[in-house]
């Protein structure tokens, strides 16, 4: 039997609506379109079956193959939505409000019994920032950060507290996938001088710091961003502070940090200064992809001990996103970056296309493993919205864009579990589409209003470097060079240099004729003195004149040059003379 077609629902000023995935594209007959305006969240379960949306009215649940509606709850406020993994308990936030007379509001988070629509628990939870409880895959813990503890409950009872987890002040955790035993990785931040921590213990083995499976300390960290790998054996740690004291970076510092349940942690060294954009786990559990360094940005791959297998190069991005099976991987730059994308085979690193997503502020991988959606949504952008899907070869197989003064909010996969897709081999010739591929507009670099209307000259802000196996193959093979090698080989290369320079300076002496005094003054031939000191005078003034002869070239060309610059070109028959007359002294 045929794996099914994923739907995307899309939620927007059109009301909320299902497209079938590829190959169809056609909006989904079964669910019915909500074409209220005023649809404030969606989600579908872990499995893809249900799909819950607030209209602005009620809360309500579908099954997702016949559109049947299971719950409704009165929630007209609801903004946030999200199933537990076995689909037993659906949990809604809204926006926390005191009662005007300054008492304590109501509770704004519910967790409901999906079944039978009873409401299990309500809670005040007055930030929106981690609203939702975490739960274990097989909802036998859920957990929630309650006053800087982590509260457990065990079985989705949440009448009794089953555990407690307290350290100084907690201010985030999160749960590891997969199948038990549960493990929970902590973060504590530093305070009064004392530096902050992560912390990993397997539930409920919370009897303090001897318990923990693993440990690591470090300074230099405002918040964190904790990442599990798929297999529950390690973690990435992503720590960031607000502001870079050096003044280097607007985006502040940030450092990344590998720990692993076997007691195991270690930074990741990172061989570019600079923000760390992203950082994703393979799904294969045992290799990750970090994007970093100032703009052009690294992109490298790193493997369990934290060393370098794979370094793409630098280029315009700040994302990267691994395909389901973990076959395939995209680097790309949105935001405040043109949309470029590069699909790498990561078997054997090699690069299948670079396709363009302008304007995009979305991506997300279709759980068949062989389609991409980008998005432009509002409010971050609000014109131009729409969706495209395409094939990782570079292929746009469906194009929505919506009318002017309409807008998209949200697009969201339909997820299914894992082994559902098979994993087919990878495609390198682009699938045919009966969409033109997109043709990218051609960057224009700024350019002052002096220089307009004058020839460009070629001029590059930086060199963009290579992907490791597309460097030039000079014992590319070989390992790096330590840095001792590197001073030698440098050494090496300018001795080398210096014979050679040397060797011509003397065959230029041995034809030097005596016509050589009718030959243009600028065409000085290299000519050495007994005194060392008349040569040196000798040698610096060429270089002036060389110096002084780019300028020309530079003015020549078009070219804005400044005030010393043009007093250096005035000197020139000065420097000529004296050289002049140093050579006829000789």
């Amino acid at each position: 039997m045929a794996p099914p077609a994923p739907l995307l629902a899309v939620r927007g000023s059109e009301g909320l609506y299902m497209v079938n995935g590829p190959p169809s594209f056609t909006e989904s007959t079964t669910f019915q379109r909500d074409s209220g305006k005023n649809c404030k969240a969606v989600a579908f379960s872990k499995d893809g079956s249900l799909f819950a949306w607030c209209n602005g009215e009620k809360v309500n649940i579908v099954n997702v193959t016949n559109a049947e509606l299971l719950r409704s709850f009165d929630l007209p406020k609801a903004v946030c939505l999200e199933f537990s993994p076995k689909n037993n308990v659906l949990a809604t936030w809204q926006a926390y409000t005191t009662a005007k007379d300054g008492t304590a509001g109501v509770p704004n988070l519910q967790l409901y019994d999906v079944k039978t629509g009873k409401c299990l628990k309500s809670f005040i939870q007055k930030k929106m920032q981690n609203w939702c409880p975490c739960w274990a895959d097989d909802e036998s813990i859920c957990a929630r950060n309650v006053n800087n503890e982590v509260h457990f409950f065990e079985n989705n009872n949440f009448s009794t507290i089953a555990n407690k987890l307290h350290l100084q002040k907690v201010s985030d955790f999160v749960l590891s996938p997969g199948a038990q035993p549960t493990k929970v990785a902590v973060y504590v931040p530093g305070s009064k001088g004392a530096p902050s921590f992560v912390r990993l213990y397997q539930y409920p083995n919370f009897g303090g710091p001897q318990s923990a499976l693993a440990n690591k300390s470090f300074f230099k960290a405002d918040k964190v961003t904790m990442l599990w790998n798929k297999k529950a054996t390690a973690v990435l740690v992503i720590a960031s502070t607000e502001v870079d004291k050096s003044g280097a970076s607007y985006y502040g510092e940030q450092t990344l940090h590998y720990i692993a349940t076997n007691g195991e942690s270690a930074v990741v060294q990172l061989p570019k200064n600079g923000p760390i954009y992203d950082v994703v786990w393979n799904p294969n559990s045992v290799e990750f992809c970090a994007v970093y360094g100032f703009m052009p940005a690294k992109a490298t791959v790193f493997n369990l001990k934290c060393d370098p297998v794979f370094d793409f190069g630098t280029g315009p991005r700040n994302a990267a996103y691994y395909s389901p099976p973990g076959h395939i991987l995209v680097l790309a730059g949105f935001g405040n970056l043109r949309g470029q994308m590069e699909v790498w085979d990561v078997k054997n690193y090699k690069l299948i296309s670079k396709p363009v997503a302008s304007d995009s502020t979305y991506f997300a991988w279709c759980p068949d493993g062989e389609h991409i959606v980008t998005a432009t949504c509002a409010p971050r952008l609000r014109v131009g919205n729409g969706y495209k899907i395409w094939h990782y070869t570079g292929s746009v197989l469906h194009n929505y864009e919506v009318p002017s003064n309409e807008e998209i909010w949200q697009v969201s996969w339909q997820p299914f579990l894992d082994g559902v897709f098979p994993v087919k081999a990878v495609k390198y010739q682009a699938v045919p589409s009966e969409l033109p591929s997109p043709e990218p507009k051609p960057a224009q670099a700024y350019r002052p209003p002096a220089l307009r209307n004058k020839p460009v000259t070629s001029s590059k802000l930086h060199e963009d470097e290579p992907p490791q196996n597309m460097k030039p193959q000079s014992g590319s093979s070989e390992k790096p060079l330590s840095k001792t090698a590197l001073k030698n080989q440098r050494k090496h290369e300018a001795k080398k240099a210096a014979k050679q320079e040397a060797k011509a300076d003397t065959n230029q002496e041995s034809t030097q004729s005596s016509a050589s005094q009718h030959a243009p003054r600028n065409a000085v031939p290299a000519v050495t003195s007994g005194d060392p000191e008349v040569d040196k005078k000798i040698k610096n003034l060429k270089k002036k004149l060389k110096a002084i002869e780019q300028l020309k070239e530079q003015a020549a060309a078009g070219k804005q040059l400044e005030k010393n610059q043009l007093e250096k070109i005035q000197k020139e028959t000065a420097l000529l003379q004296e050289l002049e007359d140093l050579e006829l002294g000789l």
